[in-house]
């Protein structure tokens, strides 16, 4: 395995699961796989199906996913293809025959081609292995829904002994039990990542109006003047606004969402993608679309409807490990925007509580990483240092008493209580639901009266984001007491809780985004040596890279990513063999790209 992974991938070991899951596909067994974006989902797939006889098939959402996947596997010397509308009849046909000789690996197919192929091409195919990308589509609790995604339970049906793996950068704990039961997995084994991205920095800016927002902007993109990123917006009209204004002041823009016409997304996708514009200024609707690896950084002009949307489209962000920046502008008027659109979706309920958690990232005092980690099930310990909030931290004490409190009311309630109700209980409230379910007879009935009510809102918003409790939203969004709580619960581990200070909350409108000089950015720990590395020689292979890439009408990073260029940059090999160890160089690329590596290197260094 490790021969093959660096043979055609240029990776001398495994990352954290990945040779877990790739065992548990070799074994014919069904995986969900579920992996942050950048983590190495791909390969666990990719490197099975170069493993197994016959062809491995790919499902996935957008065609502009699978030429990105295909490009690159083509790059690796890997026989990969795409069926989708974007072939021609002789295209199709050379491919059809390609796929009965047995000469493709992998071939990509969207779900809709699928079912079409599935009593044609398919029927007499040797297949490997079903891999679902994007596998959250399947579920109507996940973020992107995609109504045809629920009909690929026929593969179970069709081909009942092939391995079926879905994988998906953001699923909440229902949306994962969704995605077995939609594909009607057969005793599968779940692979959950971490979904910690310590490369990518987290800053939110609150309250600040257009112009503060314009000004912000054009400043981080200036301090970055030679990296790529995305700014995410609501609305189509603001997409074009953000990007005429980028454009007025110099910046190489374009704007990218669902009411221009194919052709105009497309060529807005391959302008960025090949480094012919800076920014894309994008809806929503550039979300799955983008694999690009050495995408800087990711701003939100507005607050997404979701912490899995949010995380989604920053992990859009230093795809390759290199550090990247995330800045997020949060205000009322989107709060009241989004509000609407929930109120008016099918899933009321639901969305309005997904928006309330994306409401409360925004405004904690919490460490945002640990926010983020949490609502995905994972719990950190210690706080980051690499968003805002840790490089302006906030007074916080000892409020383990406060916490087992609560904690304690939602476990006599028997965790099927909401955040009124508890704070309810708390307070020693009251009123007909509460003494009918007989909560006034808790032993925890009335133990926070000395706690105002608002301060109780806080302090619980607090402990939801420290991971003490969940909401289960398929539960009328009742609390329950997580493993984390639990030692806080029964004395095990301290609860530091931030110090509420009303007067910085409330009347300060204007002007609230301004906060305290801020620190130099946290320096994170990477991969990729610093301070060693000759940066005249980065410029020199980045030009190369450029070069060659045009010249096969290929994005620049399938040629190599910015991480391996960074390497070969500190490491500076001037022998075909030495640049074939650099890590992501394998035997393929280094027989088509080395020796002109080599030689830019050995120009620039004087040999």
């Amino acid at each position: 395995m490790l021969h093959t992974l660096k043979t055609y991938f240029g990776y001398d070991s495994f990352r954290p699961l990945q040779e877990d899951i790739i065992k548990n596909i070799l074994s014919r067994k069904d995986s969900v796989v579920l992996m942050p974006t950048g983590g190495g989902k791909s390969i666990c797939y990719q490197l099975p199906a170069l493993l197994m006889e016959g062809t491995a098939i790919v499902v996935s959402p957008l065609i502009s996913l699978m030429k990105d996947q295909v490009e690159s596997l083509r790059a690796n010397g890997i026989a990969a293809r795409a069926l989708n509308s974007n072939n021609n009849d002789t295209e199709n046909v050379m491919l059809r025959r390609e796929c009965y000789q047995g000469k493709v690996k992998l071939l990509y197919i969207s779900p809709e081609r699928l079912l079409m192929e599935m009593d044609f091409l398919l029927k007499d195919l040797k297949i490997s292995l079903f891999a679902i990308d994007e596998a959250h589509c399947i579920s109507q609790w996940g973020h992107d829904f995609r109504p045809e995604y629920t009909q690929l339970k026929a593969i179970r049906e069709q081909f009942p002994q092939v391995p079926i793996v879905a994988l998906t950068a953001t699923a909440d704990k229902i949306t994962r039990q969704d995605i077995i039961r939609q594909l009607a997995l057969k005793d599968p084994k779940t692979f959950i990542s971490s979904f910690d991205r310590p490369n990518l920095s987290l800053d939110v800016r609150r309250g600040y109006q257009q112009k503060e927002k314009t000004r912000t902007i054009l400043e981080f993109i200036f301090k970055r003047p030679d990296e790529c990123g995305i700014i995410y917006c609501l609305s189509r009209d603001k997409t074009e606004k953000v990007c005429d204004m980028l454009l007025r002041h110099g910046v190489k823009a374009t704007v990218y969402h669902a009411g221009l016409s194919a052709s105009a997304r497309d060529k807005a996708q391959e302008d960025f993608i090949n480094d012919r514009v800076q920014v894309v200024c994008a809806t929503i609707a550039f979300g799955m679309g983008i694999d690009k690896s050495n995408v800087r950084w990711v701003i939100h002009y507005n607050m997404p409807k979701s912490i899995e949307s949010f995380y989604q489209e920053i992990g859009r962000a230093g795809r390759d490990g290199v550090k990247s920046d995330t800045l997020l502008f949060y205000s009322l008027g989107d709060l009241v925007m989004l509000s609407k659109f929930a109120m008016d979706s099918g899933q009321q309920a639901i969305n309005l509580e997904k928006l309330n958690r994306m409401q409360q990232y925004a405004e904690s005092d919490i460490c945002r990483r640990r926010i983020l980690l949490n609502y995905f099930g994972e719990t950190m310990d210690h706080d980051c240092g690499n968003c805002d909030v840790c490089r302006n931290p906030p007074e916080r004490f000892d409020g383990t008493i406060i916490v087992q409190k609560a904690l304690s009311a939602i476990m006599r309630a028997d965790q099927q209580i909401g955040t009124r109700m508890l704070v309810a209980i708390l307070r020693g409230n009251y009123f007909e639901e509460l003494v009918e379910k007989g909560y006034d007879k808790l032993k925890t009935f009335g133990a926070g009266r000395d706690i105002p009510q608002r301060d109780w809102q806080d302090y619980l918003l607090q402990m939801l984001n420290m991971g003490y409790f969940e909401v289960a939203y398929n539960e009328n969004n009742h609390l329950k007491v997580t493993s984390a709580g639990a030692k806080v619960l029964y004395g095990q581990e301290k609860a530091m809780l931030v110090v509420i200070k009303r007067e910085d909350k409330e009347p300060k409108v204007k002007g609230r985004g301004k906060k305290k000089e801020e620190k130099p950015l946290f320096k994170v720990p990477v991969s990729v040596p610093v301070g060693e590395e000759n940066p005249a020689l980065f410029e020199e292979l980045r030009i190369l890279r450029k070069r060659l890439a045009d010249q096969q009408a290929i994005p620049a990073y399938i040629v190599l990513s910015d991480k391996t260029l960074h390497l070969l940059a500190t490491q500076c090999p001037t022998t075909l063999e030495k640049f074939g160890m650099v890590s992501g160089i394998g035997e393929y690329k280094k027989e088509k790209y080395g020796k002109d590596f080599v030689e830019v290197i050995k120009q620039v260094l004087g040999k």
